[in-house]
This record gives C-alpha cells, structure tokens and sequence, in this order.
C-alpha cells in the first residue's frame, strides 16, 4: 500500500430521491485519477458514512473498486457505532477487494484510552489489509496521543499510516521522534500540512488538479510556487474545517460541474444569506484560478 500523494475522501453523491448516485461515483473517480490523484478514500465523513447503511456502504465500495480498476488504492473508511459493525465493514471491504482501511474512533460514544485503543486494534486485526488511524479529536472528541500511536505501531504489523487531524502542527514531528518513518503520515486538514506525506484531501472532490499541485509543490520543496497556490487556495481550503463542510465541498462540486449540493438528513443544503455568501466566495476563487480551466481534465456541466 503506498499511503503517499493525494487521496480525496470522496463525497457520496446522491439523485433526487436521495439513493446513492453509483453512476456518478465511477465518472467521479475515474476524474479524480485522470487529474492525478493517488488513489480513492471512500465513506468517511465526507463520504456521509454516518448516514449510509451497511449494504450501501458495501455497495459504494465495490463501485469504487471496479471504477479505480487498478490505478490505485482504494481506501474504506471504517467508521461505526460499534466495535462488532466496525469489524463487519471492514471484513466486507477486503472482500469486495479495497487495498487498505482508514480506522475512526466509534461514533457517539467518546471513551478513554484503553477503550479506544481496544476499538481499533480489533479493527486492525480483522483483516490482514493496511491501516491507517484516523485521529480527529476536534471531531471524534478522542485522541491519539504520540505515545499511544507508538503502541499500537508495536503492536500490529499492518498498522502503516495516521491520517492526523488534531490542528496541531506539532504533532506530525512528535509522531516523526518516536516512530521515525514507521508509519506514513497525511493530513487531514485542508489548511495545514507541514510535514505530511500524504493529503486525504477534501477539496479535491472539486479541485483534484490544484490539491494535487500543491501538494507536489510542498514536497518538491517549490516554496514559491506552493505559497503562491496556497494563497490563492485557502477560502476554499477553510471550507473542510467546519462543521458543515460536507455542503460547502459539494457546492464547490456543482460550481465546476462535477457533482451536485445534495446531502442526506440531517445534514440540510444552505440557503438563504449563508448560500449567497459562500457561492460568491466559491465563484470569486474560480474566477481568479490560477491556470486556465482548459488546462485541466474537466467534465461538462449536467
């Protein structure tokens, strides 16, 4: 499993009767690839994994599986209510033939170390596939301390990578002190990424061609070209550290004509003031992009 480059948590889009869009989902991926991203993250929070059922969530896995066909990863994210549904799903991912799993903390209920830790290494063991942990103490309400992820890293073999999200930029060179290059680590907050080699980004859902630019500029060490990128990309980038940043990325979607605003309940799409806001920040980004859009592998609109 190469756990480098830029893997999009990929949004579930959704028809007007709220069912799971699986044509769309295989257009969606085969873009994403052509634009240069590594591989595919599916059903994590961005995914609307909470509000998909198990057979949907198996579903949308085989799809991305025979959309990726080979050109790279395909990543479930396993996130539950509990630890026995968990382990259903990522069982289901190795059979419908995923390469890897991103490991959450179980919904709702926030334990302490010795459950959480118990809660993925049972997850860890249920298949034989690479792992990554997914720490988001800002959203989940646990975290993966340093210390704790070193434990783990010890303790199974297929434990390869942390998706670290804690907004604490410190974390990746702590991580780096005890583990040395033991474990890959990406970010997964769009507006921070020091130290990082992988992005589980959120905005390439939209923009795959800039996220993955930027991100091959950090790591060319090509400062210019990534601040000036960087600049240009952060209103948009802010949009995936907030609560609602599953409608704004899908607005961003539908602004370049690739996807729609839907959400499933309780999640509701903007109106009003807060829609005008964020459509003219989207649409004043767009209009100052800095590479002609015919530069890039768009789709048209539908």
């Amino acid at each position: 499993m190469n756990w480098k480059g830029v893997l999009p948590a990929i949004t579930t889009s959704f028809t007007e009767d709220l069912r799971v869009d699986h044509s769309f989902l295989t257009r969606h991926c085969h873009w994403l690839l052509d634009n240069g991203c590594a591989g595919i993250v599916a059903l994590g929070s961005l995914g609307e994994g909470a509000a998909l059922s198990f057979d949907e969530k198996v579903e949308i896995l085989r799809t991305c599986v025979s959309a990726v066909h080979g050109r790279g990863p395909v990543v479930a994210s396993i996130s539950a209510l509990t630890t026995s549904e968990a382990v259903a799903v990522a069982k289901a991912a190795a059979e419908v033939g995923c390469d890897a799993l991103m490991v959450l903390p179980p919904y709702v209920y926030h334990g302490n170390s010795r459950e959480m830790k118990t809660h993925v290494a049972t997850v860890f063991a249920a298949t034989p596939l690479s792992c990554m942990l997914y720490n988001n103490p800002v959203a989940y309400g646990t975290d993966f301390l340093p210390e704790q992820i070193r434990e783990l890293a010890a303790e199974h073999e297929n434990f390869e990578a942390v998706k670290e999200s804690s907004t604490d930029v410190r974390r990746v060179s702590a991580i780096r002190a005890l583990l040395d290059r033991r474990l890959e680590i990406s970010v997964g907050v769009d507006d921070a990424g020091v130290g990082a080699t992988g992005w589980i980004a959120g905005l390439a859902n939209a923009l795959p061609r800039e996220s993955v630019d930027l991100f091959h500029h950090g790591i060319n060490g090509e400062s210019d070209k990534a601040f000036e990128l960087y600049r240009w990309f952060l209103p948009l980038l802010r949009m995936d550290t907030v609560p609602n940043f599953v409608q704004l990325i899908k607005l961003v979607q539908a602004e370049v004509g690739m996807g729609n605003s839907r959400v499933r309940p309780p999640r509701l799409q903007l109106i009003g003031g807060e829609l005008e806001q964020t459509s003219r920040i989207i649409r004043d980004a767009l209009g100052s992009r800095p590479q002609p859009a015919g530069s890039y592998a768009l789709t048209s609109r539908k």
